[in-house]
């Protein structure tokens, strides 16, 4: 999917090379379509979505010490 995303971002950057925007930026906002839509799929994922190691932030249970240090 993420090469999806890089053609049509290739296509866009070519396409208004060429001097053609309207087409370049069709390609551009189905780009962002892609992205977008490839970021849901990620997060709702019901394999690994929401389960991001980095973002952990629970917090880690200590035991207390009784000598007050």
């Amino acid at each position: 999917m993420m090469l999806a995303v890089f053609a049509f971002l290739a296509l866009a950057f070519l396409l208004d090379f060429l001097g053609r925007s309207g087409p370049a930026l069709i390609c551009l906002a189905a780009s962002l379509v892609l992205t977008l839509w490839l970021f849901a799929w990620e997060i709702y994922s019901p394999e690994y979505g929401f389960r991001m190691p980095w973002l952990q932030v629970e917090l880690e249970q200590r035991p207390l010490l009784a000598g007050g240090a």
